[in-house]
Protein backbone atom coordinates (compact mmCIF):
# COMPACT_ATOMS: atom_id res chain seq x y z
CA UNK A 1 0.00 0.00 0.00
CA UNK A 2 1.14 3.51 -0.82
CA UNK A 3 1.93 5.71 2.19
CA UNK A 4 0.01 8.93 2.73
CA UNK A 5 3.21 10.90 3.36
CA UNK A 6 5.41 10.65 0.27
CA UNK A 7 7.49 12.64 -2.20
CA UNK A 8 5.17 12.27 -5.19
CA UNK A 9 2.86 9.28 -5.18
CA UNK A 10 4.48 6.79 -2.81
CA UNK A 11 4.76 4.16 -5.58
CA UNK A 12 8.50 3.52 -5.11
CA UNK A 13 8.10 3.22 -1.33
CA UNK A 14 5.20 0.78 -1.72
CA UNK A 15 7.09 -1.28 -4.31
CA UNK A 16 10.21 -1.41 -2.17
CA UNK A 17 8.25 -2.54 0.86
CA UNK A 18 6.42 -5.19 -1.12
CA UNK A 19 9.52 -6.62 -2.76
CA UNK A 20 11.90 -6.08 0.14
CA UNK A 21 14.16 -3.72 -1.82
CA UNK A 22 15.78 -0.46 -0.82
CA UNK A 23 13.73 2.68 -1.50
CA UNK A 24 16.65 4.54 -3.10
CA UNK A 25 17.45 1.66 -5.45
CA UNK A 26 13.78 1.40 -6.46
CA UNK A 27 13.66 5.13 -7.28
CA UNK A 28 16.79 4.94 -9.45
CA UNK A 29 15.27 1.94 -11.22
CA UNK A 30 12.14 3.99 -11.94
CA UNK A 31 14.28 6.81 -13.37
CA UNK A 32 16.17 4.37 -15.57
CA UNK A 33 12.98 2.79 -16.89
CA UNK A 34 11.58 6.25 -17.62
CA UNK A 35 14.49 6.81 -20.03
CA UNK A 36 13.64 3.59 -21.88
CA UNK A 37 11.05 5.05 -24.20
CA UNK A 38 8.90 6.23 -21.28
CA UNK A 39 8.23 2.71 -20.03
CA UNK A 40 9.02 3.72 -16.46
CA UNK A 41 6.51 6.56 -16.60
CA UNK A 42 3.76 4.23 -17.80
CA UNK A 43 4.66 1.65 -15.13
CA UNK A 44 4.67 4.33 -12.43
CA UNK A 45 1.26 5.62 -13.51
CA UNK A 46 -0.14 2.08 -13.67
CA UNK A 47 1.04 1.26 -10.13
CA UNK A 48 -0.17 4.65 -8.92
CA UNK A 49 -3.67 3.91 -10.20
CA UNK A 50 -3.88 0.32 -8.91
CA UNK A 51 -1.96 0.38 -5.62
CA UNK A 52 -4.28 1.31 -2.72
CA UNK A 53 -3.47 3.94 -0.13
CA UNK A 54 -2.79 2.83 3.40
CA UNK A 55 -5.58 3.74 5.85
CA UNK A 56 -5.23 6.32 8.56
CA UNK A 57 -4.46 5.04 12.08
CA UNK A 58 -8.08 5.64 13.13
CA UNK A 59 -9.41 3.67 10.16
CA UNK A 60 -10.53 6.69 8.13
CA UNK A 61 -9.21 7.83 4.78
CA UNK A 62 -7.52 11.18 5.28
CA UNK A 63 -5.53 13.57 3.13
CA UNK A 64 -2.42 12.59 1.19
CA UNK A 65 0.61 14.75 1.99
CA UNK A 66 3.02 15.10 -0.94
CA UNK A 67 6.35 16.90 -0.68
CA UNK A 68 6.17 17.66 -4.41
CA UNK A 69 3.20 19.61 -5.79
CA UNK A 70 1.87 17.53 -8.68
CA UNK A 71 -0.16 20.38 -10.26
CA UNK A 72 2.88 22.64 -10.44
CA UNK A 73 4.94 19.78 -11.91
CA UNK A 74 2.32 19.43 -14.63
CA UNK A 75 2.44 23.19 -15.27
CA UNK A 76 6.23 22.97 -15.58
CA UNK A 77 5.89 20.14 -18.12
CA UNK A 78 3.34 22.21 -20.06
CA UNK A 79 5.85 25.10 -20.16
CA UNK A 80 8.55 22.76 -21.46
CA UNK A 81 6.32 21.49 -24.27
CA UNK A 82 5.26 25.06 -25.07
CA UNK A 83 8.90 26.08 -25.49
CA UNK A 84 9.40 23.06 -27.72
CA UNK A 85 6.48 24.21 -29.89
CA UNK A 86 8.02 27.66 -30.30
CA UNK A 87 11.50 26.25 -30.99
CA UNK A 88 10.32 23.75 -33.58
CA UNK A 89 9.04 26.52 -35.86
CA UNK A 90 12.50 27.79 -36.74
CA UNK A 91 13.91 24.26 -36.93
CA UNK A 92 11.16 23.25 -39.36
CA UNK A 93 11.77 26.20 -41.64
CA UNK A 94 15.49 25.33 -41.61
CA UNK A 95 14.67 21.79 -42.65
CA UNK A 96 16.08 20.19 -39.49
CA UNK A 97 12.80 18.58 -38.31
CA UNK A 98 9.59 17.45 -39.94
CA UNK A 99 6.08 18.68 -39.23
CA UNK A 100 5.22 15.43 -37.47
CA UNK A 101 7.30 16.50 -34.47
CA UNK A 102 4.82 19.34 -33.85
CA UNK A 103 1.95 16.99 -32.96
CA UNK A 104 3.37 15.54 -29.70
CA UNK A 105 4.66 18.97 -28.67
CA UNK A 106 1.28 20.70 -28.96
CA UNK A 107 -0.58 17.73 -27.47
CA UNK A 108 1.83 17.64 -24.53
CA UNK A 109 1.31 21.33 -23.78
CA UNK A 110 -2.48 20.97 -23.96
CA UNK A 111 -2.68 17.75 -21.96
CA UNK A 112 -0.31 18.81 -19.16
CA UNK A 113 -1.76 22.32 -18.94
CA UNK A 114 -5.32 21.03 -18.60
CA UNK A 115 -4.26 18.15 -16.33
CA UNK A 116 -2.74 20.61 -13.83
CA UNK A 117 -6.11 22.29 -13.27
CA UNK A 118 -8.02 19.00 -13.22
CA UNK A 119 -5.61 17.52 -10.68
CA UNK A 120 -5.82 20.59 -8.45
CA UNK A 121 -9.64 20.68 -8.52
CA UNK A 122 -10.32 16.93 -8.21
CA UNK A 123 -7.42 14.95 -6.76
CA UNK A 124 -6.09 17.67 -4.42
CA UNK A 125 -9.51 19.18 -3.68
CA UNK A 126 -9.20 18.36 0.05
CA UNK A 127 -5.47 19.07 0.34
CA UNK A 128 -4.44 21.97 2.60
CA UNK A 129 -3.96 24.98 0.31
CA UNK A 130 -4.85 28.64 0.08
CA UNK A 131 -7.27 30.20 -2.45
CA UNK A 132 -4.42 32.39 -3.70
CA UNK A 133 -2.27 29.34 -4.53
CA UNK A 134 -5.12 27.67 -6.43
CA UNK A 135 -5.80 30.93 -8.30
CA UNK A 136 -2.15 31.33 -9.33
CA UNK A 137 -2.02 27.72 -10.52
CA UNK A 138 -5.08 28.24 -12.69
CA UNK A 139 -3.73 31.50 -14.10
CA UNK A 140 -0.33 29.93 -14.87
CA UNK A 141 -1.86 26.92 -16.61
CA UNK A 142 -4.27 29.09 -18.61
CA UNK A 143 -1.47 31.47 -19.61
CA UNK A 144 0.60 28.58 -20.97
CA UNK A 145 -2.29 27.29 -23.07
CA UNK A 146 -3.14 30.76 -24.38
CA UNK A 147 0.52 31.34 -25.25
CA UNK A 148 0.65 28.08 -27.24
CA UNK A 149 -2.55 28.85 -29.10
CA UNK A 150 -1.74 32.52 -29.76
CA UNK A 151 2.04 32.58 -30.25
CA UNK A 152 2.39 29.15 -31.86
CA UNK A 153 1.09 30.35 -35.27
CA UNK A 154 3.56 33.25 -35.21
CA UNK A 155 6.45 30.83 -34.56
CA UNK A 156 5.42 28.47 -37.37
CA UNK A 157 3.79 30.90 -39.80
CA UNK A 158 2.51 29.49 -43.05
CA UNK A 159 4.77 26.47 -42.62
CA UNK A 160 2.40 24.94 -40.09
CA UNK A 161 0.22 22.14 -41.48
CA UNK A 162 -3.57 22.38 -41.43
CA UNK A 163 -4.07 20.06 -38.49
CA UNK A 164 -1.62 22.17 -36.46
CA UNK A 165 -3.89 25.19 -36.82
CA UNK A 166 -6.75 23.18 -35.36
CA UNK A 167 -4.57 22.25 -32.39
CA UNK A 168 -3.54 25.89 -31.92
CA UNK A 169 -7.19 26.90 -31.83
CA UNK A 170 -7.93 24.07 -29.36
CA UNK A 171 -5.09 25.23 -27.09
CA UNK A 172 -6.35 28.82 -27.22
CA UNK A 173 -9.91 27.77 -26.35
CA UNK A 174 -8.66 25.54 -23.54
CA UNK A 175 -6.63 28.41 -22.10
CA UNK A 176 -9.58 30.78 -22.23
CA UNK A 177 -11.77 28.14 -20.58
CA UNK A 178 -9.24 27.65 -17.77
CA UNK A 179 -8.90 31.40 -17.17
CA UNK A 180 -12.55 32.40 -17.55
CA UNK A 181 -14.22 29.14 -16.51
CA UNK A 182 -14.44 29.83 -12.74
CA UNK A 183 -15.72 33.36 -13.35
CA UNK A 184 -18.33 32.12 -15.84
CA UNK A 185 -19.35 29.32 -13.46
CA UNK A 186 -19.71 31.76 -10.55
CA UNK A 187 -21.77 34.12 -12.74
CA UNK A 188 -23.99 31.24 -13.85
CA UNK A 189 -24.56 30.13 -10.25
CA UNK A 190 -25.41 33.70 -9.22
CA UNK A 191 -27.92 33.97 -12.06
CA UNK A 192 -29.52 30.66 -11.10
CA UNK A 193 -29.64 31.69 -7.43
CA UNK A 194 -31.17 35.06 -8.32
CA UNK A 195 -33.79 33.42 -10.54
CA UNK A 196 -34.62 30.90 -7.81
CA UNK A 197 -34.90 33.67 -5.23
CA UNK A 198 -37.20 35.69 -7.50
CA UNK A 199 -39.46 32.68 -8.10
CA UNK A 200 -39.64 31.98 -4.36
CA UNK A 201 -40.46 35.61 -3.61
CA UNK A 202 -43.27 35.57 -6.17
CA UNK A 203 -44.65 32.35 -4.70
CA UNK A 204 -44.35 33.75 -1.18
CA UNK A 205 -46.14 36.96 -2.25
CA UNK A 206 -49.01 34.98 -3.73
CA UNK A 207 -49.25 32.82 -0.61
CA UNK A 208 -49.07 35.88 1.67
CA UNK A 209 -51.88 37.58 -0.24
CA UNK A 210 -54.05 34.47 0.01
CA UNK A 211 -53.35 33.94 3.72
CA UNK A 212 -53.84 37.61 4.49
CA UNK A 213 -57.30 37.53 2.92
CA UNK A 214 -58.28 34.39 4.78
CA UNK A 215 -56.33 33.05 7.76
CA UNK A 216 -54.83 36.29 9.12
CA UNK A 217 -58.15 38.12 9.00
CA UNK A 218 -59.83 35.22 10.75
CA UNK A 219 -57.21 35.23 13.51
CA UNK A 220 -57.57 39.00 13.95
CA UNK A 221 -61.35 38.63 14.22
CA UNK A 222 -60.96 35.92 16.88
CA UNK A 223 -58.72 38.21 18.95
CA UNK A 224 -61.20 41.08 18.69
CA UNK A 225 -64.20 38.99 19.72
CA UNK A 226 -62.48 36.94 22.43
CA UNK A 227 -60.73 39.71 24.42
CA UNK A 228 -57.10 40.22 25.42
CA UNK A 229 -57.10 37.87 28.43
CA UNK A 230 -58.88 34.98 26.73
CA UNK A 231 -57.00 31.75 26.10
CA UNK A 232 -58.43 31.60 22.58
CA UNK A 233 -57.26 35.15 21.89
CA UNK A 234 -53.75 34.41 23.13
CA UNK A 235 -53.47 31.35 20.93
CA UNK A 236 -54.83 33.24 17.93
CA UNK A 237 -52.38 36.09 18.59
CA UNK A 238 -49.44 33.70 18.80
CA UNK A 239 -50.43 31.93 15.59
CA UNK A 240 -50.90 35.24 13.80
CA UNK A 241 -47.48 36.46 14.95
CA UNK A 242 -45.73 33.25 13.85
CA UNK A 243 -47.51 33.28 10.50
CA UNK A 244 -46.59 36.91 9.82
CA UNK A 245 -43.00 36.24 10.86
CA UNK A 246 -42.79 33.32 8.44
CA UNK A 247 -44.40 35.23 5.59
CA UNK A 248 -42.63 38.56 5.83
CA UNK A 249 -39.48 38.34 7.93
CA UNK A 250 -37.49 35.58 6.24
CA UNK A 251 -34.72 33.73 8.07
CA UNK A 252 -33.92 34.82 11.61
CA UNK A 253 -30.37 35.63 12.65
CA UNK A 254 -28.62 33.82 15.47
CA UNK A 255 -28.02 37.11 17.34
CA UNK A 256 -30.99 39.24 16.33
CA UNK A 257 -31.50 42.92 16.98
CA UNK A 258 -33.24 44.24 20.09
CA UNK A 259 -36.62 44.89 18.47
CA UNK A 260 -36.87 41.44 16.88
CA UNK A 261 -35.79 39.78 20.10
CA UNK A 262 -38.41 41.59 22.21
CA UNK A 263 -41.11 40.68 19.69
CA UNK A 264 -40.11 37.02 19.96
CA UNK A 265 -40.21 37.28 23.75
CA UNK A 266 -43.66 38.87 23.58
CA UNK A 267 -44.94 36.04 21.40
CA UNK A 268 -43.65 33.45 23.87
CA UNK A 269 -45.10 35.25 26.91
CA UNK A 270 -48.50 35.60 25.26
CA UNK A 271 -48.69 31.80 25.06
CA UNK A 272 -48.01 31.39 28.78
CA UNK A 273 -49.88 34.32 30.33
CA UNK A 274 -53.14 36.21 29.70
CA UNK A 275 -51.33 39.23 28.29
CA UNK A 276 -51.16 41.18 25.05
CA UNK A 277 -48.03 43.13 24.10
CA UNK A 278 -48.02 46.17 21.86
CA UNK A 279 -44.43 46.88 20.71
CA UNK A 280 -43.53 50.17 19.01
CA UNK A 281 -40.00 51.02 17.85
CA UNK A 282 -38.77 54.46 16.78
CA UNK A 283 -35.37 54.88 15.13
CA UNK A 284 -32.78 52.33 14.07
CA UNK A 285 -31.01 50.55 16.90
CA UNK A 286 -27.78 48.58 16.74
CA UNK A 287 -28.37 46.95 20.12
CA UNK A 288 -28.21 43.15 19.92
CA UNK A 289 -30.34 40.58 21.69
CA UNK A 290 -27.26 39.43 23.62
CA UNK A 291 -26.83 42.87 25.25
CA UNK A 292 -27.65 43.90 28.81
CA UNK A 293 -30.43 46.26 27.74
CA UNK A 294 -32.21 43.40 25.99
CA UNK A 295 -31.85 41.18 29.06
CA UNK A 296 -33.28 43.84 31.35
CA UNK A 297 -36.15 44.53 28.95
CA UNK A 298 -36.99 40.82 28.78
CA UNK A 299 -37.14 40.66 32.59
CA UNK A 300 -39.44 43.71 32.72
CA UNK A 301 -41.76 42.18 30.14
CA UNK A 302 -41.81 38.87 32.01
CA UNK A 303 -42.72 40.66 35.26
CA UNK A 304 -45.52 42.55 33.52
CA UNK A 305 -46.90 39.32 32.05
CA UNK A 306 -46.75 37.43 35.36
CA UNK A 307 -48.05 40.09 37.74
CA UNK A 308 -50.18 42.43 35.61
CA UNK A 309 -51.47 40.72 32.46
CA UNK A 310 -53.89 42.45 30.13
CA UNK A 311 -52.44 45.01 27.70
CA UNK A 312 -48.73 45.84 28.03
CA UNK A 313 -47.03 48.56 25.97
CA UNK A 314 -43.34 48.35 24.99
CA UNK A 315 -41.87 51.51 23.48
CA UNK A 316 -38.31 51.51 22.08
CA UNK A 317 -36.69 54.80 21.13
CA UNK A 318 -33.19 54.86 19.66
CA UNK A 319 -31.04 57.83 18.70
CA UNK A 320 -27.43 58.21 17.60
CA UNK A 321 -26.26 58.53 21.21
CA UNK A 322 -28.79 56.78 23.44
CA UNK A 323 -31.37 54.04 23.75
CA UNK A 324 -34.56 54.08 25.83
CA UNK A 325 -36.96 51.21 26.46
CA UNK A 326 -40.30 51.74 28.25
CA UNK A 327 -42.40 48.80 29.49
CA UNK A 328 -45.81 49.94 30.76
CA UNK A 329 -48.57 47.72 32.10
CA UNK A 330 -52.04 48.59 33.43
CA UNK A 331 -52.03 46.16 36.30
CA UNK A 332 -52.65 46.73 40.03
CA UNK A 333 -49.17 48.15 40.60
CA UNK A 334 -47.04 47.58 43.69
CA UNK A 335 -44.77 49.28 46.15
CA UNK A 336 -41.08 48.80 45.38
CA UNK A 337 -40.15 49.24 49.04
CA UNK A 338 -42.57 46.50 49.98
CA UNK A 339 -40.89 43.87 47.81
CA UNK A 340 -39.18 41.24 49.99
CA UNK A 341 -35.39 41.40 50.10
CA UNK A 342 -35.03 37.90 48.66
CA UNK A 343 -36.97 38.83 45.52
CA UNK A 344 -34.18 39.88 43.14
CA UNK A 345 -36.13 40.21 39.89
CA UNK A 346 -36.48 44.00 39.85
CA UNK A 347 -33.51 44.90 42.05
CA UNK A 348 -30.82 42.84 40.31
CA UNK A 349 -32.19 41.65 36.98
CA UNK A 350 -33.34 45.14 35.98
CA UNK A 351 -31.93 47.92 38.18
CA UNK A 352 -28.65 46.19 39.04
CA UNK A 353 -28.06 44.89 35.54
CA UNK A 354 -28.45 48.35 33.97
CA UNK A 355 -26.23 49.92 36.63
CA UNK A 356 -23.46 47.37 35.99
CA UNK A 357 -23.76 47.91 32.23
CA UNK A 358 -23.31 51.67 32.62
CA UNK A 359 -26.93 52.63 32.07
CA UNK A 360 -29.84 53.57 34.29
CA UNK A 361 -33.19 52.02 35.12
CA UNK A 362 -36.18 53.38 36.96
CA UNK A 363 -39.46 51.88 38.09
CA UNK A 364 -42.48 54.12 38.47
CA UNK A 365 -45.39 52.36 40.08
CA UNK A 366 -48.32 52.96 42.33
CA UNK A 367 -50.98 50.65 43.59
CA UNK A 368 -53.97 50.66 41.26
CA UNK A 369 -52.18 52.71 38.55
CA UNK A 370 -49.96 50.16 36.85
CA UNK A 371 -46.18 50.07 36.47
CA UNK A 372 -43.73 51.69 34.06
CA UNK A 373 -40.13 50.50 33.74
CA UNK A 374 -37.71 52.78 31.91
CA UNK A 375 -34.30 51.59 30.72
CA UNK A 376 -31.82 54.18 29.51
CA UNK A 377 -28.41 53.53 28.00
CA UNK A 378 -26.10 56.24 26.69
CA UNK A 379 -23.50 54.93 24.22
CA UNK A 380 -22.48 58.26 22.74
CA UNK A 381 -18.94 58.06 24.16
CA UNK A 382 -18.66 54.42 23.07
CA UNK A 383 -19.34 55.28 19.45
CA UNK A 384 -17.22 58.40 19.56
Amino acid sequence: MRPRDSVLGGVCIATARHLGWGVTATRWLAVGLALCGGAGILLYGWLWALTPLEPEPDGTHGIVHRRVSVPWVLVALAVVFALIVFGLGGAYRAGDVGSATLLPAIMGAIVFGAAAVVWDQLVDAQAPRTPTAARWLRVSSGAVLVAVGFLGPFAWGSAAPGWAWLLFVAALLAGVAVLAGPWALRLWRELIAERTKRVREEERAEMAAHLHDSVLQTLALIQTRAGASSEVARLARAQERELREWLYSGEARADSDLVSDLRDVAAALELDYPVRFDIVAVGETSERSSGEVAAAAREAMANAARHAGGDVSVYIESTATSLDVFVRDRGPGFSLDGVPADRMGVRESILGRMRRAGGTASVRTAEGEGTEVRLHYDYGEERA
